[in-house]
């Protein structure tokens, strides 16, 4: 969740907003890799859709050679010291790391679908690239990790507290329910389990909040805490390693030492929490099944988990679409779920959290029915709403937190790393942010990457709904710009290497299982790094506009 306090506005200091674009993405190749010559092209800049981007006929290659890479115009943030001579490195050492991470990435499996290959998203093993990631790991300072990895046992219990108060749930989300016919279905289906009086006793939550180093204030700040589908816990672990394994054999070269990347255990974790939860259900002859998308470029991410589960735990899963569920699902008289003839005893949700997930009735049929079974959820309804960004709105509000924790040293740890976060019925926060929109960020009830609003667009939507004069605003909050410092990197994609400017956004992964009054799991399961050129205004890997990154500590 980004939640952030109400009393922290952003002030005057704060650089200008961005408008430009991350790696655009192209129907064919214009790069086959050449070990003996290694290009680098800059990104272009052009327009950001939601979901791709297009290639800019006027994109140039820069080769190697070219000397100090041009600032993109404007920056978010200011420039750091880089942990290695960006500029001075030698070529040929470039050259060699960049033709060794292109080979241990299809060695290791660190890969995704080819969006190019019609059937890369249905048939695995067909059309299959590297994942995009950055050929070094970025610098973070150790104080600010351990912080981060300290609050997830906390928020993880914040999301279980919050999704046990079903009178906050609706309430809160009452105005947006209005406007948002999304959220309206959603709280529909809590509304249900309500008057069904269904107790989820076992309740599983895999979470991951994400952070940025705001470079003004130096202090962490939450971006948001994703409660559905936490992605990257299998390809996380592969950058991971990946860094280490460059770091091994060029680290002396480059003054870096492999064993300041710490160790990240998301996919293993993450498969103890499934197995455990299984486990709990009590019946052996029962799966666990992945909710997914009908097309999936990220599936090996989810069969690098699955994997994990059967190998470790010998644990089966099952892979179904929302749309085969209300085919072939059915519930038993005593709750029991079955999906083609088999008991499913844990439901872990890698689709369901967009309104393109549910293209039909259909597609809500299964929603509802998988809420009524007895089957463990991760996450339930009432945790995919607990983070929702007006949910994270109101826990930022004066004594809304003492509402569901009682230790003031953890709330403290809270809103230490609290951004600033309003709903739009303020009217002073909605004329600063119509006065400097640059310093500010609209979001809508979404996740998955490219719905949030920036710069110029802030203030064109606020003035659009002003004059309107509907409810409209209540499907979105405002929250704090954050500028974190700017760093040079080298980021790959499709077999390319670029040179730019860049900033990073931690996730931390984190776990929490609970059987009645018994906690089982809280713990923090690993992590993720996002870095993104430093003139990109979103932040996802699987929408285009990131890749997988390590840390490095400091």
């Amino acid at each position: 969740m980004g939640v952030g306090s109400s009393q922290c506005l952003p002030n005057s200091t704060f650089p200008s907003a961005l408008a430009a674009t991350f790696f655009p993405h192209r129907s064919q190749p214009i790069f086959s890799f050449n070990p003996s010559t290694i290009i680098f092209q800059r990104p272009c800049k052009r327009a950001m859709t939601e979901r791709s981007l297009l290639w800019s006929s006027s994109s140039s290659f820069v080769p190697l050679d070219s000397g100090k890479v041009d600032q993109v115009e404007t920056q978010v943030g200011s420039a750091v010291r880089p942990l290695y001579d960006f500029h001075g490195i030698d070529e040929a050492l470039l050259q060699r790391m960049v033709y060794d991470a292109l080979v241990w990435s299809s060695l290791h499996g660190l890969v995704v679908g080819d969006r190019t290959v019609k059937r890369a998203g249905t048939v695995p093993g067909v059309g299959m690239v590297h994942a995009p990631f950055a050929l070094l790991p970025m610098s973070f300072p150790e104080s600010h990790w351990q912080q981060a990895c300290e609050l997830t046992p906390i928020f993880n219990e914040l999301v279980d507290r919050v999704s046990l108060d079903w009178k906050f749930l609706q309430e809160a989300l009452s105005r947006t329910k209005k406007v948002d016919s999304f959220t309206s279905r959603l709280l529909d289906i809590h509304s249900k389990m309500q008057e069904m009086n269904k107790k989820e006793e076992i309740r599983l939550g895999l979470h991951r909040s994400d952070y940025m180093l705001d470079e003004q204030t130096k202090l962490l700040l939450q971006i948001e805490l994703n409660t559905i589908s936490s992605s990257f816990p299998g390809l996380s672990c592969l950058v991971t390693e990946l860094h280490r394994s460059l770091l091994n054999h060029y680290g002396k070269h480059l003054g870096l030492d492999s064993k300041r990347i710490p160790g990240n255990s998301a996919v293993t974790q993450f498969a103890e929490a499934l197995a455990q939860a299984w486990k709990e259900y009590n019946n052996p002859r029962a799966l666990v099944m992945f909710v997914v998308q009908t097309e999936e470029r990220n599936m090996y991410d989810q069969h690098w988990l699955s994997t994990a589960m059967k190998e470790r735990h010998d644990v089966t899963t099952i892979r179904k679409t929302l749309a085969e569920i209300d085919a072939e699902g059915k519930l038993l008289p005593d709750g029991t779920l079955t999906v083609g003839g088999q008991p499913v005893a844990v439901i872990y949700f890698r689709a369901g959290y967009a309104p393109t997930d549910y293209p039909s009735e259909s597609e809500w049929r299964a929603r509802l029915i998988m809420e009524q079974s007895s089957a463990v959820k991760c996450p339930s309804i009432s945790y995919h709403l607990a983070g929702t960004k007006k949910i994270q709105q109101e826990l930022a509000k004066p004594n809304v937190l003492e509402r569901f924790l009682e230790n003031k040293d953890d709330i403290a740890k809270l809103r230490k790393c609290f951004a600033g976060l309003w709903s739009l019925d303020d009217s002073n926060i909605i004329k600063e942010a119509i006065e400097r929109p640059e310093v500010f960020v609209m979001k809508p009830q979404r996740e998955g990457g490219g719905n949030n609003i920036y710069g110029d667009d802030v203030r064109e939507t606020l003035l659009r709904l002003q004059k309107e004069g509907t409810e409209e605003d209540a499907a979105y909050i405002l929250m704090q710009r954050i500028f974190p410092n700017v760093s040079p990197t080298f980021l790959m994609r499709e077999g390319i290497c670029y040179k730019d400017h860049a900033i990073s956004e931690l996730g931390i992964y984190g776990a929490y299982l609970r059987n009645k009054e018994k906690v089982i799991i809280n713990d923090q399961c690993g992590h993720l790094m996002r870095t993104k050129v430093s003139s990109s205004n979103e932040g996802g890997v699987a929408a285009g506009f990131a890749v997988l990154d390590s840390i490095y500590l400091t």
